[in-house]
């Protein structure tokens, strides 16, 4: 029986190499992604069955990848392997399109088995994850939609690189945009969340779950 393709996404490559040995007996690996935009060229050219990803990666996150991927209509089956544990983070990447969501530090076959029931059209959170409270939040978003305030695809590409220090030349080289836009759509957040400073932002769009840091975040 043919097996099933797996692209992987992850910033820290000792993860990606302990992915592959794990994942290497029973799928195809197709190849593997360093950071969000990447894994939106990887998904585009080699057409996995399922991604595994990170959240928090460099230019682009996990979560507002798999957006952009499902805009394109790429239907590949998603599980995210993270380290944030917060409803809301599961909340987004629920909405976002995901069918898995494992915590890191989770026993390696958890992972296996998340993957398998996405193939199989079904949802997979991590037992951990499964608390009373964190279903109460799930239940309140499905019937109440999102909590927080919703951005466009460009705002959260544009925060995303704000909160990783770029400046708004650098932002504008990689978005292709100029930096009096990236500046535009900097003071439209702040005037749209309601901050008054650029630390302000960043702080409020992590602790809201609209952008996810890199390593800084994960390890702190």
């Amino acid at each position: 029986m043919k097996k099933a393709s797996i692209l992987l996404a992850d910033d820290h490559q000792i993860v990606l190499d302990g992915l592959c040995s794990l994942l290497e007996p029973e799928f195809h690996l197709l190849g593997t992604a360093t950071n969000g935009r990447e894994l939106i060229e990887q998904a585009r050219a080699l057409d996995p069955d399922v991604i595994v990803a990170d959240i928090s990666m460099p230019l682009l996150n996990g979560i507002e990848a798999v957006r952009k991927l499902r805009e394109e209509g790429v239907r590949a089956r998603v599980v995210f392997l993270t380290m944030h544990p917060d409803a809301t983070y599961v909340s987004r990447a629920l909405e976002a399109g995901a069918s898995g969501y494992v915590l890191k530090h989770s026993a390696s076959d958890e992972l296996v088995v998340a993957i398998r029931e996405a193939l199989a059209g079904r949802t997979y959170l991590s037992p951990a994850l499964r608390t009373p409270s964190m279903e109460e939040l799930l239940d309140e978003t499905r019937r109440h939609g999102k909590r927080t305030i919703e951005l466009t695809s460009r705002q959260r590409e544009v925060l995303q690189l704000l909160a990783e220090g770029k400046s708004a030349k650098e932002i504008g080289a990689i978005l292709n945009i100029s930096p009096r836009t990236v500046e535009t759509h900097k003071y439209k957040l702040m005037d749209d969340l309601g901050v008054k400073t650029s630390a302000e932002l960043v702080q409020h769009a992590i602790r809201h779950g609209l952008i996810a840091l890199g390593t800084e975040r994960e390890e702190s």
